[in-house]
């Protein structure tokens, strides 16, 4: 067999066993419609909610039947993984649960509410071990200690018992639906829970098409099966950390590339817009990588015009410190939130100028950082400016302009933009 090729698929018998093995720990999550979004794309939209998990994802299931499946020496042995996340929740809770000890390695700028929320779900029975500036220091740490003292890894997605985990959520959306499912959309970080889904939904119910969602900046499987090969992204946008990797697994990316219907990316400034929508007009709290599969609806809404689908709400593990970086990202993308540098002449009245005769009645400065140059005819500032409707740009910047205050105009910059966003 070709290195890196596996004919290895989840079948339903084993899918049926890990829904049995993981019954006392992994709620049977809601399947629920959403009136908003069903009148929005005049489909019938349902949620799973895996958000709504006692870890608040449903990596509890895949990890949870991975470690239940150890033999007693590698039990006494005990688990090691590597994650800053959902996974090291599950693992977390799956230890103290199973009565295994386990060490978690995290990088070391991981932030402490996660640092204690895992610590919480594994109390006495994990150890928490914070290494290095990044994942693949914490990972390959973690590796070390698996080699030197012959514990077991729990891999996040590229293991056989961990897709069968995952893939419970699919025998749980055919047991709940009371029609055919036409479409199911679903985030793909590594691929576990899409390869384990759309395995059980190709034997059980193969019209229905499966579509895999990914981040703009980290399309790793979109790029894989494009070429025919797992491939190694060189760079990644980590903002949609629960879904951003370099490589998906070799046994995910095989049944994925057999599976899926489609693969899309989303723009992260989407799906920030979505997690605030969530937010203020369904109650519904959701982490980036929670709001994928929703996002992806406006992508696809020609084609599930009066069809019935599934948008798997994958988790809800949102730090609440990132909320200004969030609604800024989607001001963004709704091309809302605009950065200049702005000449000002270094005469009294200048600043009171671009204000009254310049921005418009409803435009709204946001940032503005400025150091007054005395031996310059100018001084120039950076200016954040946010607007009513996105059509308000181009009179703006005319008018700066026309009144010789314009610099620069930032968003299309990144290299610069970089130090605002």
């Amino acid at each position: 067999m070709e290195k890196g090729k596996t004919t290895y698929f989840p079948s339903i018998d084993k899918v049926k066993v890990a829904a049995d093995t993981i019954k006392k720990v992994s709620a049977v999550t809601p399947l629920g419609p959403s009136l908003r979004y069903s009148k929005q794309f005049d489909a019938n939209i349902f949620l799973k909610r895996e958000d709504l998990q006692q870890v608040r994802s449903y990596k509890i299931r895949g990890a949870y039947n991975k470690i239940s499946s150890l033999t007693k020496e590698e039990s006494a042995n005990g688990v090691v993984c590597a994650s800053a996340g959902n996974h090291a929740q599950g693992v977390a809770l799956s230890c103290k649960l199973l009565k295994i000890k386990g060490s978690i390695y995290m990088p070391a700028p991981t932030p402490n509410q996660k640092v204690e929320q895992v610590k919480m779900f594994g109390e006495d029975y994990i150890e928490i071990k914070l290494i290095g500036d990044t994942f693949d220091d914490a990972n390959n740490a973690a590796m070390k200690e698996c080699v030197e003292q012959k514990k077991t890894f729990i891999h996040p997605f590229n293991d056989e018992k961990v897709i069968e985990g995952q893939a419970t959520i699919g025998l749980e959306i055919l047991e709940q639906a009371t029609e055919s499912i036409d479409y199911v959309f679903i985030a793909i970080g590594g691929g576990g829970l899409a390869s384990g889904l759309s395995t059980v939904f190709k034997t059980l119910s193969p019209d229905t098409k499966i579509i895999g969602v990914e981040p703009e900046g980290a399309p790793s499987m979109k790029v894989s099966i494009e070429n025919g090969v797992n491939t190694e992204l060189d760079e990644i946008e980590k903002f949609i950390d629960g879904a951003a990797v370099k490589r998906v697994g070799d046994l995910t990316f095989e049944i994925c590339k057999a599976n899926l219907h489609d693969v899309i990316t989303v723009p992260e400034g989407k799906v920030c817009e979505t997690i605030l929508e969530l937010y203020n007009k369904d109650a519904i709290v959701v982490e980036p990588a929670g709001a994928l599969s929703i996002s992806a609806l406006d992508f696809y809404a020609d084609e599930i015009k009066g069809k019935n689908v599934v948008c798997v709400v994958s988790g809800s593990n949102n730090d609440i410190t990132r909320t200004a970086e969030i609604k800024e990202r989607a001001l963004l993308y709704a091309n809302l939130k605009h950065y200049f540098i702005v000449k000002f002449p270094q005469r009294a009245g200048a600043l009171r100028e671009f204000v009254v005769d310049i921005l418009g009645p409803s435009d709204d400065i946001t940032f503005f950082q400025y150091a007054k140059k005395t031996n310059r005819e100018n001084g120039f500032a950076v200016v954040g400016i946010q607007l009513k409707s996105s059509d308000d740009l181009e009179p703006l910047i005319t008018k700066m302009k026309q009144r010789n205050f314009f610099g620069d105009y930032l968003n299309n910059k990144p290299d610069l933009f970089q130090f605002l966003v």
